[in-house]
């Protein structure tokens, strides 16, 4: 059974450079592996199978919030999906 490791990043960052990590982001999940890193701290991780996905969003007075959560588990499960739909207009 593999350990538990944890990576975190946090900063300030424009559009234009999250547009860009969200892009390597779909990238990753389009090869297979997604390798993060920073200051000498790093995980690469494989997704696969059926992947749990939940979006957050939130308007409040003092700031705007969207998490996105996407998680899996390394075992091939025989889990259905669940058929919902999310629009995303722009």
């Amino acid at each position: 059974m593999a350990s538990e490791k944890k990576f975190v990043f946090e900063s300030l960052q424009d559009a234009e450079s999250i547009r860009t990590f969200l892009q390597s982001l779909v990238d990753g999940f389009e090869s297979g592996t997604i390798n993060l890193s920073t200051n000498g701290d790093e995980i690469e991780l494989h997704p696969e199978g059926l992947l749990n996905f939940t979006v957050k969003a939130k308007r409040k007075e003092s700031g705007n919030k969207i998490n996105i959560k996407i998680g899996w588990k390394d075992s091939d499960g025989d889990e259905s999906p669940t058929v919902k739909t999310l629009n995303i207009n722009t």
